[in-house]
């Protein structure tokens, strides 16, 4: 093992707060859009984005220690990745009922996203406590490792 994968897995899980934190930033700031796309020849308003992480496998040092019947790295993980940045279909846009509005429909009714800013919210402070986290956890690691190279000097 590397005396810098510590700081590769825990960069890999900044990366990953951060587009997190990207794709929150983009669900608040189209909460009121009401066209965003066109589907099946009409304007869908913004569908809220969700980012899916997983963890990283397959790395040849896994396979090989797993082979040699090693278990020496169980529990040591290899980071997180992205693995996509999904629509919610899920969740049904948000009817207001707002007759002026240009984008009305017939009973008075006009479609909007399908973000919930209090959801957003409490997603974006997990986010940022987690990119907090791992900022520690990278400078305590940066910290040990000069410790480390001074008892050389």
């Amino acid at each position: 093992m590397s005396i810098f994968h510590s700081m590769n897995t825990t960069g890999s899980a900044l990366t990953a707060q951060r587009l997190r934190m990207d794709v929150i930033s983009s669900n608040m700031a189209n909460v009121d859009t009401t066209r965003a796309t066109m589907e099946n020849g009409e304007w869908v308003p913004y569908r809220r984005k969700t980012v899916t992480l997983t963890s990283k496998e397959g790395q040849f040092s896994n396979y090989l220690n797993t082979a040699m019947g090693s278990t020496s790295k169980q529990g040591v993980g290899n980071g997180v990745k992205v693995t996509g940045i999904n629509n919610d279909t899920e969740t049904p846009f948000k009817l207001i009922y707002d007759p002026t509005h240009p984008d009305a429909n017939d009973e008075g009714y006009v479609q909007t996203s399908n973000v919930d800013p209090l959801k957003e919210m409490v997603n974006l402070i997990s986010a940022t406590r987690s990119y907090e986290a791992n900022v520690t956890v990278f400078n305590a690691n940066k910290s040990m490792l000069t410790k480390a190279l001074e008892i050389g000097k």
